[in-house]
């Protein structure tokens, strides 16, 4: 069980909520102030001075005050208007962490709304009664609101949900789970579920932890292209990364010769060339950046995890509510993309040890296309030109989304951060990297082949024969793709990581 509090929730731990591996529970110190918080928002509703999203209108119409008799049907309203998604439904995992990261922060007692909503969120994720979330929809800034209005739906049987696999509107989805909807929101209630980044924090932080499952692949690929094409070991001295002091640099360049360690098909400085090409010579100064880049994204994003996102802000020590804006995305959609160039950059330098790997005029000896009888048969000549394909789809996506900004609600929301697009960008860059390493993966073990194979190192001798169990050293033309759909989805299965890398070498 996971017990939220509002602070301490990390990315492995979202990770496991968003998988349904765990439970969880709110910390009771929270449930007392969100009660301390409600109680504020009961008061302001009942009085008179205009307090936004209490008792008034919403972005552009919050010069209108509501009237108190209306003041349920207008929270109920903003949710049925707001949600407005198009687009696939996200992925369950994804629209869990949604929930999960929407409770850590509502659990602060910033937010006014009352313990039965916020336990009915938890009823959600423990039934595992998860809302139809539609992906396409969010600016980045007064939150996500599309994407949560269609999370937060159900709380009154409205919307769509999926249970045991199976989409039903939710009055049917609910009861099926044994969960009974909320008659109705109070005060400030349905602006509070949707004034938030959890939706891009979810999309991206899952992102995020895949990256770093590839980027050991991506150190791995490396390690078996080193073997492939003899690669000088030299350009991998702890001496060389200490003297930069990029830290990211320094552990890929450690991790690389660990898991090159034993191998006996790797060479020395002078053996059979001075010095290798860049993609060899330069990976970890390339990965490194990419590790550096990931571990500030991650700094950004638990900060983020674990804040107060909606407006306005309940300050119960001064019964105060104060409008902000912290539901902006900016610092998200800013990381996100960042995420989604370094990301980029795994496949680029992958791809071209692909090329080098292909090429009789670079792979020092190695037949032309890693094809026995070359002429008769092409090899791996079209794997490379699949390669190129997705890094050059992955440059189009790298392009910045937080540079951009369209005003919304008749320009009272003038500057909106596209964070959103930004994690969404980042997943389909990192599903187009995973591709790219795994095409690597299994052109450096035909090259290893073709070479004669000697010893490898520890952990690439481990990675040689868990994918020669499934894919063979291929003596002439066959369907390749069959082959490469099968090395990604070993990549994707979170069972392969496990056995690689934690009953391995890490």
């Amino acid at each position: 069980m996971i017990i939220l509090d509002g602070e301490s929730l990390t990315l492995a731990c979202l990770k496991c909520i968003a998988d349904g591996k765990d439970t969880i529970q709110v910390h009771p110190d929270n449930l007392a102030k969100v009660r301390k918080a409600e109680m504020i928002v009961k008061k302001m509703a009942n009085g008179d001075d205009a307090v936004y999203g209490i008792n008034t209108g919403f972005g552009h119409l919050s010069s209108v005050k509501i009237d108190k008799k209306q003041l349920s049907e207008v929270q109920k309203n903003l949710l049925m208007s707001h949600a407005c998604g198009m687009g696939e439904p996200l992925p369950k995992c994804t629209v869990r962490a949604m929930i999960a990261l929407r409770i850590n922060a509502l659990i602060q007692g910033y937010s006014g709304l009352r313990e039965e909503t916020v336990l009915k969120l938890v009823d959600f994720l423990n039934q595992d009664v998860i809302p139809i979330v539609f992906e396409k929809g969010s600016l980045g800034a007064s939150g996500d609101l599309a994407l949560l209005s269609h999370m937060s739906l159900p709380l009154l049987g409205l919307g769509e949900m999926e249970y045991k696999g199976v989409r039903y509107p939710a009055k049917e989805a609910l009861a099926l789970a044994g969960v009974t909807p909320l008659d109705n929101l109070q005060a400030k209630e349905g602006l509070s579920l949707i004034n938030g980044t959890q939706a891009m924090s979810a999309i991206g932080g899952l992102v995020l932890y895949d990256a770093f499952h590839l980027l050991d692949y991506s150190n791995l690929a490396l390690s078996l292209t080193m073997e492939a094409l003899e690669g000088i070991t030299d350009a991998y001295d702890q001496r060389i990364h200490q003297v930069r002091k990029q830290l990211g640099q320094i552990e890929v360049a450690k991790r690389v010769l660990s898991y090159l360690e034993g191998s006996e098909m790797t060479t020395r400085q002078n053996e059979k060339r001075v010095q290798d090409a860049y993609s060899l010579r330069c990976a970890p100064q390339v990965h490194g950046a990419s590790l550096d880049a990931f571990m500030h994204v991650q700094n950004v994003l638990e900060r983020e995890m674990n804040a107060v996102t909606d407006n306005p802000i309940i300050f119960n020590e001064v019964n105060e509510a104060i409008s902000a804006g912290n539901f902006h995305g900016e610092p998200l959609a800013m990381v996100f993309d960042y995420l989604g160039i370094a990301l980029s950059e795994l496949a680029n330098i992958s791809e071209r040890r692909i090329e080098r790997m292909v090429n009789p005029h670079l792979s020092s000896g190695l037949p032309p296309f890693l094809a026995k009888a070359s002429g008769l048969n092409s090899g791996f000549m079209i794997v490379q030109y699949t390669a190129a394909s997705l890094v050059s789809e992955n440059k189009v996506l790298a392009h910045p989304a937080s540079v951009d900004s369209i005003p919304s609600s008749a320009n009272q929301e003038d500057h909106v951060s596209m964070g959103s697009i930004s994690a969404r960008k980042a997943k389909t860059i990192l599903e187009n990297v995973r591709q790219v390493i795994a095409l690597e993966i299994m052109t450096a073990c035909q090259a290893i082949d073709l070479r004669g194979k000697k010893k490898l190192g520890n952990m690439t001798e481990r990675l040689y024969q868990l994918v020669r169990e499934v894919i063979p050293c291929l003596e002439k033309d066959e369907v390749l793709y069959v082959y490469m759909h099968q090395m990604e989805a070993l990549l994707k299965d979170e069972g392969f990581y496990n056995r690689l890398f934690k009953e391995g070498i890490s």
